[in-house]
C-alpha cells in the first residue's frame, strides 16, 4: 500500500504517455522536427533533407570526379612518354592509378560543396515552411539566397551579394519543380504532415483515454482490496470467544 502524496492520484497518466493537444505555434512545430516519435522515428521532412544531402554528395563527386579521373589520365599518358614500364599492363594500370587520385581528389571536393550547399537550402526551405505551416516560392528563394551569401561570404560583401543573387536564381527554378511535383502527386507537404499529425494525435488522445479508464479501474480495485484488508483486521481485532471448559467453570 502506498503511502500519502507518493501514490498515484485517480485518473493520473504517466509521462511518458505526452500529450494529445497538436503544436499549436510555428516553434513547436520547429521543436517537433528534430525530435523522434513514439516509434524512434524522425520526421519525413527531417528524413528528406538527410535524403537530399546524401543524393547531393553522391552527385557532386560523380560530377568533379568523373572529368577529373579523364583528366589526370590523360595527362598521365602525356607526361609519361618517356618513361619506360615493364610492359603494357604496367603502363596502364600507372594511368587507373593516376586517374583515380583525381577522381578521389576532385570528387570530394565537389561532393562536400554541393552536400553542404544542399543540406544548409533545404533545411532553411523547410524551417520556414514548417514554422509558416504552408509552402511558397518564397521560401525557396530566400533559401537559396541565405545558402549563396553564405558559401560566399568569406569572400567580401560583393561576392556575397553575388552569391545571393545565383542562390535566389536557383531558389525559383528549385521550387517551381519542388511545387509542380507535389501539385502532381495530389498532395502537398503541408497537407500530407497536417493530415498524418492529425492522425497520430487522434491516436494518442484515444490511448490517453483507454489508459485514464484502466487507471481509473485500478484504483477502484485498489480501493476495494483496502476496504477489504480494513474488515479483516478488524475481525482480527475482536475479543476471542471463551471456551466451553471455561464456561463450565
Amino acid at each position: 500500500m502506498e503511502a500519502p502524496g507518493s501514490g498515484r492520484e485517480l485518473g493520473s497518466v504517466p509521462r511518458y504517455l505526452g500529450t494529445a493537444e497538436p503544436p499549436a505555434t510555428g516553434w513547436e512545430r520547429l521543436k517537433e522536427l528534430w525530435h523522434r516519435d513514439e516509434l524512434q522515428q524522425y520526421p519525413e521532412e527531417t528524413l528528406n533533407i538527410i535524403r537530399a544531402t546524401f543524393s547531393g554528395a553522391v552527385i557532386g563527386w560523380m560530377y568533379g570526379g568523373l572529368p577529373a579521373f579523364q583528366h589526370a589520365k590523360t595527362q598521365y599518358i602525356e607526361r609519361s612518354q618517356a618513361e619506360i614500364f615493364q610492359n603494357r599492363l604496367d603502363a596502364v594500370q600507372s594511368a587507373h592509378r593516376a586517374g583515380i587520385r583525381g577522381f578521389i581528389r576532385y570528387g570530394w571536393r565537389w561532393s562536400w560543396r554541393i552536400a553542404t550547399f544542399v543540406a544548409i537550402f533545404n533545411t532553411v526551405c523547410t524551417g520556414l515552411s514548417v514554422y509558416r505551416n504552408k509552402t511558397t516560392l518564397s521560401h525557396f528563394v530566400a533559401a537559396g539566397a541565405f545558402t549563396g551569401g553564405l558559401f560566399r561570404m568569406h569572400l567580401g560583401l560583393s561576392r556575397m551579394a553575388g552569391g545571393s543573387v545565383f542562390g535566389a536564381m536557383f531558389g525559383i527554378p528549385a521550387g517551381g519543380l519542388m511545387m509542380a511535383m507535389q501539385k502532381l502527386a495530389g498532395e502537398t507537404l503541408e497537407e500530407k504532415r497536417t493530415r498524418e499529425r492529425r492522425l497520430l494525435h487522434e491516436q494518442k488522445k484515444t490511448r490517453l483515454n483507454v489508459t485514464e479508464h484502466g487507471l481509473e479501474e485500478i484504483d477502484i480495485q485498489d480501493g476495494t482490496k483496502e476496504k477489504d484488508i480494513e474488515k479483516i483486521q478488524e475481525l482480527l481485532n475482536l475479543p476471542k470467544n471463551p471456551l466451553p471448559s471455561e464456561d463450565r467453570n
